[in-house]
């Protein structure tokens, strides 16, 4: 990840990179690109028996990946509008999860711009946990631990996505602190104790979130899909047959009192 991270800052700083849209109209850049050609060539080198599921490439089909066993989840940059914009708020994402029951095994999430990264394990091996490292020091890794609520309820959001449910969601929450920033770094800053909820009331896909997932539960907190229906809310879960996910919600505490607030969300 860390050479992946290198290609992509030598991009960013250049003021000529080249910009194209996607048919969903969302831009790739020659980043994005050259990411994932070196995460996924080092990901083969790595273990070629284990298929990987990347952004910028076609998946393989359903009658196919439903009897993998397990599976890489690649996003070779996400937070493409702030690497766009000049902002240093994108992230690269790579996560193993399991093919079957699709929960997340381990992730790997790294902020070229801003030094860091973060690692997650989820009864991997028998282990579970989440490390930050600032830099590149080996092994220069700090276990992390989601915290306590904040008073106010510190909640980060999209800063390129907010849809009108994320601002209903705020609307009826209450007292609460908004953070607004751009890729999986939200769920990095709740693994790491620095905010409470996300709420996601948009489109992602399971590349977007996997490798962030696995360092949010490796750090005790967790990502659900909120239901109304009797089996009530359920972790999220990939190499599904729609690589879509569903609208969610990651808190670091079982504490806070979101309910009313998202009902009155997916009302709108």
């Amino acid at each position: 990840m860390r050479v992946a991270g290198e290609a992509t800052l030598e991009i960013f700083h250049r003021d000529d990179f080249e910009v194209q849209q996607k048919h969903d109209a969302s831009p790739v850049t020659e980043a994005d690109l050259a990411s994932q050609r070196i995460l996924v060539q080092g990901l083969q080198r790595l273990d070629s028996s284990i298929p990987v599921i990347a952004e910028e490439s076609a998946a393989a089909p359903w009658p196919e990946r439903r009897s993998w066993t397990r599976a890489w989840l690649v996003d070779p940059l996400d937070g493409t509008r702030e690497f766009v914009s000049g902002r240093g708020e994108f992230t690269l994402n790579v996560a193993l999860v399991d093919g079957q029951n699709g929960r997340p095994l381990l992730g790997a999430v790294r902020a070229p711009v801003l030094g860091k990264s973060w690692f997650g394990c989820v009864d991997y091996q028998g282990t579970t946990g989440a490390w930050q490292q600032v830099g590149d020091q080996d092994p220069g890794l700090t276990s992390i631990a989601v915290s306590e609520p904040n008073d106010p309820v510190r909640i980060v959001a999209s800063r390129s996505h907010r849809s009108a449910e994320v601002d209903a969601f705020l609307e009826h929450f209450g007292p609460h602190e908004l953070v607004s920033m751009g890729s999986s770094l939200k769920l990095c800053v709740l693994a790491e104790g620095g905010a409470d909820l996300y709420p996601r009331l948009g489109r992602t896909m399971e590349w977007d979130i996997a490798a962030a997932d696995a360092v949010l539960r490796g750090a005790g907190g967790q990502i659900v899909a909120p239901s109304t229906e009797a089996e009530g809310s359920q972790p999220l879960r990939y190499n599904k047959e729609d690589l879509a996910n569903p609208f969610f919600l990651a808190t670091a505490s079982p504490e806070i009192p979101w309910g009313e607030a998202w009902k009155e969300a997916m009302r709108r």
